[in-house]
């Protein structure tokens, strides 16, 4: 399993929000560039990144930030927030991106997540965000009825090979992550590798997620912990080794 330390921005800054509410930030860093280094330096492999902005606007807000990150960042970066047209998506990938993530759009517009897929292959993920085990959109604002079972496999079929799933209830909580759900998730789109998100803390944490035997669930981003100093990557490296 990999571990994905995570940059989320806002305001240009480098922040974690509590259960994806935006009232209630904490700003950790005003250099999101400076802390891909730090992430690098600590033995981080991959990257995630998430403009908050762009999620909550519908439109990407932070280009010039994920640019420097990225070039800051010798590992592979996957991007997303507010990635709802072919041109932003495309832009994403540009900038050096190693996959772009659409999120509310592979709900709301499904023929834009098939051309994506079409055009950019296994580049194009899908971010899945629930809360109680349904799909949430526009930056966690709106819970839909749809169950995130029914969009991991729907995305699935349509050619998606990577599904990075956020159970928004234990997001920054620091309480462990939602596992029952999780093991659900990979059992929808067994054909599909699936990153896990929301409430990583601990290496138990880690070893609880290994032990649900899916052989799809390949990494896991974690932030909050990180950044509070609750555990450090190589911790959580020994653990998901």
């Amino acid at each position: 399993m990999t571990i994905i330390p995570a940059i989320d921005l806002k305001g240009g800054r480098c922040v974690r929000l509590r259960q994806g509410r935006a009232d209630d930030v904490t700003v950790y860093g005003d250099d999101p560039a400076a802390q891909a280094r730090i992430w690098a330096d600590e033995g981080g492999r991959e990257l995630h990144v998430v403009d908050l902005d762009g999620a909550f606007d519908g439109e990407m807000r932070h280009a010039e930030a994920i640019k420097a990150i990225i070039g800051a960042f010798p590992g592979p970066v996957e991007v997303g927030g507010g990635i709802r047209s072919i041109d932003a998506l495309r832009s994403v990938l540009e900038c050096g991106a190693a996959r772009a993530i659409i999120g509310s759009a592979a709900l709301e517009d499904p023929e834009f997540l098939s051309a994506a897929v079409e055009e950019f292959g296994d580049r194009v993920a899908v971010g899945i965000d629930a809360r109680d085990g349904f799909v949430q959109t526009k930056g966690w604002v709106h819970t839909t009825d749809v169950k995130a079972t029914d969009l991991a496999a729907a995305v699935a079929k349509i050619g998606v090979k990577t599904i990075i799933y956020t159970d928004t209830a234990t997001d920054g909580m620091l309480a462990g992550p939602n596992l029952t759900q999780m093991a659900a998730i990979c059992d929808a789109a067994p054909q599909c590798d699936v990153t896990a998100s929301g409430g990583v803390s601990s290496p138990y944490d880690i070893e609880n997620l290994k032990a649900l035997g899916r052989p799809n669930l390949r990494a896991a981003i974690v932030g909050k912990a990180l950044y509070d100093g609750r555990t450090t990557l190589k911790e959580l490296g020994r653990a998901a080794l």
